[in-house]
């Protein structure tokens, strides 16, 4: 897109995650997807959970095929700065996190009773109707 040479800042990177300009940082690269968004096979969402933060992790673990990365040196905005502290889960392995943690304790008392409920009553009508009593 621009020039390769730009460095990127973390605020400049973080201010640009609006459906009208969305930056991703990929593998210390950062890249303006923005035109991307709606044309994303997997649905705009996965990108969009992805905006301030490292997409690196979240990229790679899908397997994007060789055409996918072919696309990117034309979405090239700059490189992102060295200095820059940037430590964040990315946004789809937080989700993936919260939504574990989420289930756990929601679902904690359900998960445990209603299998023992199910199998109390399994043996309760094996007992009765079998006449064993």
């Amino acid at each position: 897109m621009s020039d390769s040479k730009k460095i990127v800042t973390l605020e400049e990177l973080r201010a640009h995650k609006g459906r009208d300009s969305f930056y991703v940082l990929i593998n210390g690269n950062v890249y303006d997807v923005t035109k991307f968004l709606d044309e994303h096979p997997g649905g705009d969402e996965v990108i969009l959970a992805e905006g301030g933060q490292d997409a690196t992790e979240a990229f790679e673990d899908v397997g994007h095929s060789d055409e996918a990365r072919a696309l990117l040196p034309d979405m090239l905005v700059g490189e992102f700065e060295q200095n820059s502290e940037l430590r964040l889960k990315s946004g789809a392995a937080a989700a993936q996190a919260n939504r574990a943690s989420n289930a756990v304790e929601q679902g904690s008392n359900l998960m445990y009773f209603f299998p023992l409920g199910a199998l109390g009553a399994y043996f309760a009508w094996r007992f009765y109707s079998t006449g064993s009593f």
